[in-house]
């Protein structure tokens, strides 16, 4: 008797590649089950997860509470639009917006579609509230920024790979230098910029972390010049960075805080904006919106997602994990070889920076023999290597994995 062939990883490739859209550039892993921070692959093999979905799953892979409130809610009422209400809606805003101390939250569902909320906000915020003429406004971003690939997102990128081949971009954006602050001072000069969008570390750049102080500063001069400061948390909210916001490191509250990924708990697309009345009323009924956003089954996730954060004390956790992890890398890495020549980051968002000769290529070799050692991490920017573990992990298993990363560079030689 013939036994049918097992389906293995090449298999799942090749289904991707023949049938799907070749938009993305994946290490040759098909994983098939998660819990905390382990996932393994079809074959059965584990490995610690150091990318946690772009921390999209801060939390950790299938955390029971998150999961149980997913399936709680999704046997009574998953979708209803807005055209009418549900029974979570309500407490949801309630529970968010005193989480984060806000007057009122926009939902949404993804990242760009609360970045892409807070740029119209800002420009009804302008046209509506601040007296800038019809049409005149202007959005301020920061070079080296990414928060998604819509048409509007897109637009304000410096990236390359971002725009070529996809203009017309949007109109009524001004990009600067990040951390720079004669630069925002400069621009804020102009009586029709509405907002200034950026974020408190650019993931995607590879883990930028600007000078102390910057993001405050920024913020008062917005201040300053009635120009609302717009802080894309997406990546670095809700613990990442060893503080619920990032903004929390410098002590203040942006005027629209842009919010997704991990507060879905990596379960279920959720995203959200938040702003004080004055901003977030500015907008009426038919102005904005989205058939899913604010559906029953996201409030339900996004409830027990913030609430795990918060029981678990996972910012506190980030905070003292990072150090470690900054600490060995910059010590045993940094200091010891010429492979690795900076380690930067904030809590469990971190990169470590490779001299890389060959436009990519040893990081995305290194990042393939962590893979071989039980390790996944993702290079950006070719010599980069961001590192983004669930907030989950013990530090047993952080010094596991710090054990993982340093013998696979020390013993790394090109071409093996």
């Amino acid at each position: 008797m013939v036994q049918a062939r097992t389906i293995g990883s090449q298999d799942f490739m090749a289904l991707e590649d023949r049938y799907g859209a070749h938009n993305y550039h994946p290490l040759p892993v098909v994983l098939s089950r998660g819990q905390g921070v382990h996932v393994w692959d079809v074959e059965g093999k584990q490995y610690f997860d150091f990318l946690s979905a772009y921390s999209a799953v801060n939390q950790g892979h299938c955390h029971p509470r998150i999961i149980g409130a997913l399936t709680e809610q999704a046997q009574k009422m998953t979708l209803t639009s807005r055209a009418f209400y549900n029974d979570m809606l309500g407490p949801f805003e309630r529970y968010i917006t005193e989480y984060f101390g806000y007057d009122r939250v926009l939902p949404a569902n993804t990242g760009v579609e609360g970045g892409e909320t807070a740029v119209k906000l800002a420009r009804k915020w302008a046209y509506t509230v601040k007296g800038v003429p019809a049409n005149e406004a202007k959005i301020i971003f920061a070079a080296g920024n990414f928060w998604g690939r819509t048409l509007a997102a897109i637009s304000s990128s410096t990236d390359p790979k971002s725009t070529k081949d996809f203009g017309p971009y949007m109109p009524g954006y001004l990009i600067i230098p990040y951390n720079d602050l004669e630069a925002l001072e400069e621009a804020l000069q102009d009586p029709t910029v509405a907002g200034f969008m950026v974020e408190p570390i650019q993931g995607e750049a590879g883990v930028v972390v600007p000078d102390a102080g910057y993001l405050r500063s920024a913020y008062d001069l917005c201040r300053q010049h009635n120009v609302l400061f717009i802080a894309d948390e997406v990546q670095t909210g809700i613990g990442r960075t060893g503080r619920l916001l990032a903004c929390d490191h410098e002590g203040f509250r942006p005027d629209i805080l842009v919010l997704g990924k991990a507060l879905g708990g990596g379960v279920f697309p959720v995203s959200a904006a938040l702003a004080r009345n004055e901003i977030m009323l500015s907008i009426k009924p038919g102005e904005h919106g989205s058939t899913f956003g604010g559906n029953p089954l996201a409030c339900a996730v996004a409830m027990a997602s913030l609430e795990v954060i918060k029981d678990e004390k996972l910012a506190e956790n980030a905070e003292y994990l990072g150090q470690i992890f900054r600490q060995r890398m910059q010590e045993n890495l940094v200091n010891r070889t010429g492979l690795v020549t900076a380690v930067r980051g904030k809590g469990l968002l971190n990169a470590i920076v490779i001299d890389d000769h060959e436009d990519g290529q040893t990081a995305w070799d290194i990042c393939m023999r962590m893979a071989d050692n039980g390790l996944l991490a993702k290079p950006t920017h070719g010599n980069i290597i961001r590192f983004a573990p669930p907030l989950v992990m013990t530090e047993d298993q952080m010094h596991e994995c710090c054990d993982i990363i340093e013998q696979t560079v020390l013993h790394y030689q090109p071409g093996e």
